[in-house]
């Protein structure tokens, strides 16, 4: 199993919308956690895209762009392009641009997005929010498999004849669906026999077994190799030396994000109790490293997953927290987790 990290990029907002106290600080952070994880040997490092107050990132091919130029094996990633709101045309240029840089490690993670906010920025119609993806991924793939275009769409020009360019270092660029739940994503992603990432946040993991399932159902009945799907799942992310560390360490900041986006979405208030649920039962990777490979591997047992991607959540936990986390997911447990999994250690 692969195993590695992904981030939006939280930062803490200063009250005025577009201004962020520590928004350089933060890019800078990002920039020594990507090369950490390379050094310690974890085999992806994905960026999320917001346009938020609360979040840096919103340009993760320029996020990856930096990161090549200081890793040197990592594979580097979007966790997720809101493809729907972006120019699928140039959106390939700056991937391919990211893969020549670095030389072949540049993946993207497309997806729908679950903050909306890039839709009326762009000039999107949230009712058009099904049909712009659909058609942009079709709009991307095409470009991903042919230099010369030929292009008819609804949201946006034709394109007669024209080449793409750069093209990638690699043959193209690997493309994953980013998905949360939904069972047409999962259909979708197994028909066109693309890898797919699920973000499991709030429920215990068992639950999406019956998503897997039809995902590779769906793979199989278009005619596909299931037994080359890539799968990855995502949890959020925290470990230490010891349990009670991890936990008091992680709490504060993790209260606070899931609060902050619970009273836009209805949902009910984070407490200690429900987060202790979700460290036993539910999807939280946070604890010690045994606890940590436990989880991991459970989740391994339930989906067979090819990938497993810690998303971390930093808020204001001290940074120095956060490159031991990572240092011990690469040094600790990822040497574990690939031994159980049958892979190189």
């Amino acid at each position: 199993m692969e195993l590695g990290i992904s981030t939006f990029g939280e930062i803490t907002p200063d009250g005025k919308a577009g201004n962020a106290v520590n928004a350089h600080q933060r890019v800078q952070e990002l920039l020594e956690e990507v090369k950490l994880a390379d050094e310690v040997g974890l085999d992806v490092y994905a960026f999320g895209e917001h346009h938020r107050p609360d979040f840096v990132i919103s340009a993760p091919e320029i996020m990856m762009a930096a990161a090549a130029a200081i890793t040197k094996n990592i594979h580097l990633s979007s966790s997720v392009t809101v493809l729907s709101s972006a120019d699928p045309v140039r959106t390939f240029q700056n991937f391919a641009t990211v893969d020549l840089i670095s030389g072949g490690r540049a993946e993207m993670i497309a997806g729908r997005g679950s903050f909306i906010e890039s839709y009326p920025l762009f000039g999107y119609d949230l009712d058009d929010y099904d049909a712009l993806f659909t058609e942009k991924l079709e709009m991307f793939l095409e470009i991903n498999k042919h230099e010369i275009l030929n292009w008819k769409g609804k949201f946006r020009s034709p394109v007669v004849n024209q080449g793409v360019y750069p093209r990638p270092y690699q043959s193209a660029i690997p493309v994953w669906i980013g998905v949360g739940g939904t069972p047409a994503s999962a259909k979708r992603a197994g028909s066109l026999n693309l890898p797919m990432i699920i973000a499991i946040l709030g429920s215990a993991p068992k639950h999406f077994v019956p998503f897997v399932e039809l995902y590779r159902e769906s793979a199989e009945k278009a005619g596909h190799d299931v037994s080359k799907l890539q799968l990855a799942i995502s949890s959020q992310f925290y470990i230490a030396e010891n349990a009670k560390q991890a936990a008091d360490e992680f709490y504060p900041s993790y209260e606070a994000l899931m609060n902050r986006v619970g009273r836009d979405r209805g949902w009910s208030p984070m407490n200690r109790e429900s987060f202790e649920w979700l460290r036993k039962d539910g999807p939280l990777v946070v604890g010690d490293v045994q606890q940590a490979v436990d989880k991991i591997m459970g989740q391994y047992e339930l989906f067979h997953n090819t990938r497993f991607v810690a998303q971390l959540v930093t808020g204001h936990t001290p940074h120095v927290n956060v490159l031991k986390a990572i240092e011990l997911l690469g040094t600790k447990v990822a040497p574990i987790i690939r031994k159980e999994t049958g892979d190189k250690v």
